[in-house]
């Protein structure tokens, strides 16, 4: 997925309500790997939809498309986000383009679509982990080098790893994109 990748986290729910949230269903889906949902993805990419795997991780649903931009659409996060957390990542090598969500029950926290801008705002509760990524990493770093990756671990204290990824199934669905 080293093209692009978008990884949502949706704070306490189920997997089966993430996916009605979304206006789909997960229930007649096949579970797969990661291999596979990747390679799904690239058969099934029209533009039209959005194609997605999603996993139950500790208290928190991860959603993984390997192709897709679901976590970073607002008309998609916001509802998906009402009465809990969520916190998506995206990245695309061929624009260079990485976006970042905070969400709390359909209220933006944090946002930062890299290099155009970041929040004005920093919030108190990531003081601590912008030390760590200023200690870390260079100036100017890509959120997708790391700096996202450290963030989202804050927020939902899942360190994301390629063994995780590797090792999860997935139980597949997807959406027509609102655009």
């Amino acid at each position: 997925m080293g093209d692009g990748y978008c990884f949502t986290y949706v704070r306490g729910l189920a997997l089966e309500e993430v996916a009605t949230r979304l206006g789909g269903r997960l229930g007649e889906s096949t579970p797969m790997t990661l291999e596979e949902l990747a390679g799904v993805a690239y058969s099934r990419y029209d533009g039209k939809n959005m194609f997605f795997g999603a996993v139950a991780i500790e208290d928190w649903v991860l959603l993984v498309e390997p192709l897709g931009s679901l976590g970073v659409t607002e008309e998609i996060i916001l509802p998906l986000s009402a009465r809990t957390r969520l916190v998506s990542q995206y990245y695309l090598d061929i624009k260079c383009m990485d976006y970042f969500y905070w969400i709390e029950d359909g209220k933006i926290q944090l946002e930062f679509p890299y290099p155009e801008r970041y929040s004005e705002k920093m919030p108190d509760e990531l003081a601590e982990t912008m030390q760590r990524i200023d200690s870390v990493f260079p100036p100017h770093a890509y959120p997708h080098e790391g700096p996202a990756f450290l963030l989202a671990e804050s927020l939902t204290g899942i360190t994301l790893t390629p063994q995780l990824l590797e090792e999860s199934t997935y139980l597949c669905g997807g959406i027509p994109s609102p655009r």
